[in-house]
This record gives C-alpha cells, structure tokens and sequence, in this order.
C-alpha cells in the first residue's frame, strides 16, 4: 500500500507540474484526476510505471493447486523399435541384414501444467452484420522444456544405455476433446475473438499461444497456450481431452506389403498422446464451468496413451 500511495503522489506531483507549466487551471484540474486513477489512461500510464519499477508483478499470480501438471512418462523402449524392413523382404526373401533390425532414436518430452477446462461466452461473427453469442470451452496450458532427453550411446561392450540430452524441442500443439459417451469428438479450433477475450479474462500481461503456432521451446524455457473448442454437445457429462505433441515417442505396425507398392503403404504408425479426464455433473439447460471436475471417479485422473 505504500508503495502504491508513493507511486499515486509521483504522478499527481508530476501532472501538477506539467499543468502548472502550461499556464491551463483545466488542464490542471485534469491532470490531478487522472494521476489519481480515475481516468483510465492515465491509471494505465501509472500501474505501468509501478510494473516497471518492479513494485507490482508482471504477469497474474496463480494460486497454490490452480495448475494441475500431468509428468511425463519416458520408457527407455521408446528409443528403439525392432522390426524387418518388408520392402527389401518383399523383393528378397533370402536378405538377412532386413529381418529383426533395430531403429534408434533420441526421444523427448515435455512437461505440460494447465488448468481445468472453462467456459466464456463470446459473441462471433455470424454475418457481416449480425454476431451470434456462443459458449466456447477452454483450457489455458503450460509446457516447458526439462532438457532431459532420451538420447540410447552405444558403450564398449556393444550394447546401449540411455544419457540424458539437453536439446530445444519444436512444439506443435494439438487438442481433441472427445466424449465416448456420445461418440463425438472436437479438434481444437482457433478462435480469435475468443482468444482476445480468454487471455483479457486469465492475463492480459501473458502471451498465450494457440495451435496455430509452432514454437521452438530452449532447455529450461516454457510457453504459455489456451485451446478453444466451439459448438460443444451440452449433453456431455464425461469427457476427455487428449494433448498431443508433448513428445516425439512413437510406435508402428507392419502391414502386408507387395513389391511396386509405395514404401510404409501398409505402416501404421501411432503417437504417444496425454489423456486427460473430466466430467460435469451438471445437465444440459445451463452449462457452467464451476460443475467441470478433473478427473473421473471411477479412473485415473490422466494416463498416456499410444493412438
């Protein structure tokens, strides 16, 4: 409060001096009210000298418990797969060199914090001279590079183990929520006027990204996100969003293969996905995200799965 009173009369004393120097008493009188925050730009003008000064913090603080985080999970497999290479078998047989070969690979992960899904209503464009209000559902979401790697080092005696890697990761964000219950499913949509208004309600003073963007993310260093979902099934009640691109973990499948055909055209490759659960206990009349509840009572609150 001292710090805020100190700041309040630097301006005011400021203002008075500027408006003095001009020779205006209306002017003055306007200086004097706004110094005191009454006229929005200038409190603005003030809490940025304050946020400059280091007496205020930059960005909102969260409190304890806010943030859930859902760790990684690295298995040492991932950083190989053993497999025959099917185009060369298909044409030779006979090839030993293709059958039951190793690929290796460095893997990574990211660490990944967010906050229970919510809900805003927004008013968007439905026609150049019409706006629809809808309610659109969000999470804001946290990833940060630890810079462990997983990187497999051959040793002496022929065989490898795992060394940690510090590497900067490119980050591709991808968002589905999904509902089993009613067997619909919703990608993450980028909506900027929704967008405009989710980062002025959680932190005006935070660059947000959303899944439009890729980032390079340094060892160490984290960004900030919020996923969008638009047109939502009222009628939801369990749900699940599945978070992709927090790791570059992987696994295949073989598929019968001919010669002449494309090369991996019967490969079925999936990737390593968060699954995060939810479930409101609300009903479809009036959708609130106070009823949203992390996790499920009768499962695990996140799990991560290959799909």
């Amino acid at each position: 409060m001292k710090r805020f009173l100190a700041t309040r009369a630097a301006a005011l004393a400021l203002a008075i001096r500027w408006c003095w120097a001009v020779g205006k008493p209306v002017m003055l009188i306007f200086g004097v009210v706004a110094a005191l925050g009454v006229w929005p730009w200038w409190g603005a003008w003030a809490r940025g000298a304050e946020e400059s000064a280091g007496q205020l913090p930059r960005h909102r603080r969260l409190a304890p418990g806010v943030m859930k985080e859902a760790q990684p999970a690295p298995e040492a497999e991932e950083t190989f797969t053993r497999g025959d290479v099917v185009e060369l078998l298909a044409v030779k047989p006979e090839l030993e060199y293709a059958k039951n070969v190793v690929f290796r690979r460095d893997i990574w992960n990211l660490q990944f914090r967010f906050k229970p899904v919510r809900m805003i209503y927004v008013d968007l464009p439905a026609s150049p001279e019409k706006a629809q209000r809808k309610l659109i559902w969000y999470m804001v979401y946290n990833v940060t590079n630890t810079g462990q790697a997983m990187h497999p080092t051959e040793v002496a005696d022929g065989t490898y183990e795992i060394r940690p890697m510090s590497t900067p990761v490119e980050f591709i964000p991808r968002f589905v929520l999904e509902s089993p219950e009613y067997q619909k499913y919703y990608l993450d949509r980028v909506i900027p006027v929704a967008f405009a208004a989710i980062r002025m309600r959680e932190d005006p003073s935070r660059q947000f990204i959303s899944s439009a963007d890729v980032v390079k993310i340094e060892p160490d260093e984290s960004v900030w996100g919020i996923a969008t979902w638009e047109d939502v099934d009222p009628r939801i009640d369990r749900f699940s969003i599945y978070v992709g691109g927090l790791t570059n973990a992987y696994e295949w499948e073989e598929g019968p293969y001919k010669p002449g055909q494309a090369i991996a055209s019967g490969r079925r490759l999936r990737r390593k996905w968060l699954k995060i659960n939810f479930w409101r206990p609300g009903d479809e009349y009036y959708p609130h995200e106070r009823e949203i509840r992390y996790g499920l009572p009768d499962q695990v609150d996140y799990e991560w799965v290959y799909r």
